[in-house]
């Protein structure tokens, strides 16, 4: 009544092939790096938002000096602030304890700087922000 046929290797391979792409498919839109980007966003204001977007960082303002800050993707020595002219003047490193995806970290630093600029800065160590970063464009979520 009911045909089964055997299903050849190549059918096999592109049926395993397809499955692996939805496994990855899925990790990377529910992963810990993918929710914490979409809470990042969630966080931001709508230029913030649109400039990390397009840009993959995002400008703050220091809550007691008013200075600009650029905190660019990723997790370690990634805040630069920026002179008058918008161009980076210095680094500075501070991440929260524990082991966190880029977006968790870049949310604590932009919460840090708006609410306690002066306390998160005393705990940062200061770098030279004059190496070129590679831009880094990530999808929207």
């Amino acid at each position: 009544m009911f045909l089964f046929r055997r299903s050849g290797a190549s059918s096999t391979r592109a049926s395993l092939h397809a499955l692996r792409a939805l496994y990855r498919s899925f990790v990377e839109e529910n992963g810990p790096e993918a929710r914490s980007r979409r809470l990042l966003r969630d966080w931001l204001s709508p230029d913030q938002r649109a400039q990390f977007d397009a840009e993959g960082c995002f400008e703050v303002t220091g809550s007691h000096t008013g200075r600009r800050y650029r905190v660019h993707y990723g997790t370690v020595s990634n805040v630069v602030r920026l002179d008058e002219a918008g161009q980076p003047e210095t680094g500075w490193c501070f991440i929260p304890q524990g082991a966190l995806a880029a977006g968790d970290v870049m949310l604590a630093q932009k919460i840090a700087l708006e609410t306690d600029e002066m306390a998160a800065l005393a705990l940062a160590n200061r770098f030279s922000p004059k190496v070129p970063r590679p831009r880094v464009v990530r999808r929207a979520y």
